[in-house]
């Protein structure tokens, strides 16, 4: 029993002495992917614009109408430290739907007319962010980064709908604060300049909207919303200067 106590005792006096002498690695090395002292702007506009006469869609026939989207979102960012930068993004949107007819058949006996409907909407919004940068092994031109957002914002929308003394419209006004993390890729085309792909996964929302119909009839309407997955179909594609 003893020959076999003292080669016991003598291993659990070596198995501090072995773990202290083997720290643990996982072997990640940051490099200094954007240097200390850069600044980073950039901006994304957009702008869409559709026309249908006479139109068919799904259950929806005869549409008639035109209607426009336009954003527009400039962005800054200074890089405080090796790899790390703060800075703010603003956004401006402007929308309008003009439907001047549609029928939405859903059977033989049940049949929707929908005539004169008008709707234009602008949205405003400013947002403070803070990137992390990570390089993809040595590589200077291919990298990661991770967007932390937070996001106040506001609009206002009109909804007219009718003719003559058939006419109503809706007046809403709205406030939005957001909360986020954005993480993307980037490749440099040159030493300046560089394209990003991002997608939103994680992220809280809250909504607050004031309406006002025919002047007369108010409601509000307040939503919360916590988002944890991952959308392909919200993908942000920008372009971004490295000074």
């Amino acid at each position: 029993m003893n020959k076999l106590i003292y080669p016991i005792l003598a291993l659990l006096l070596l198995i501090p002495g072995l773990t202290r002498a083997e720290e643990f690695n996982r072997g990640i090395v940051l490099n200094t992917f954007i240097p200390k002292g850069q600044w980073v702007v950039g901006n994304s506009i957009s702008y869409s614009e559709y026309s249908n006469n006479n139109y068919q869609f799904l259950v929806i026939e005869g549409i008639d109408g035109i209607g426009y989207n336009f954003k527009i979102s400039p962005m800054f960012c200074y890089i405080v430290k090796d790899n790390l930068g703060v800075g703010g993004r603003f956004a401006y949107e402007r929308s309008l739907t003009k439907l001047n007819s549609a029928s939405i058949k859903l059977g033989d006996d049940l049949n929707f007319d929908v005539n004169n409907v008008y709707s234009l909407s602008h949205t405003y919004s400013g947002m403070a962010i803070m990137r992390n940068y990570i390089s993809i092994g040595n590589s200077s031109r291919f990298g990661l980064f991770n967007e932390l957002q937070l996001n106040l914002g506001g609009g206002q929308s009109k909804l007219v709908n009718g003719t003559g003394d058939a006419l109503t419209g809706t007046y809403e006004r709205s406030f939005n604060l957001k909360i986020g993390i954005a993480p993307g890729l980037m490749a440099f085309l040159n030493d300046y300049t560089a394209i990003e792909v991002n997608v939103g996964v994680l992220g809280f929302n809250y909504s607050h909207v004031t309406q006002t119909t025919d002047q007369v009839y108010t409601g509000k309407r307040s939503q919360n919303m916590a988002n944890f997955k991952v959308n392909i179909f919200s993908l942000g594609l920008g372009i971004a200067f490295y000074l």
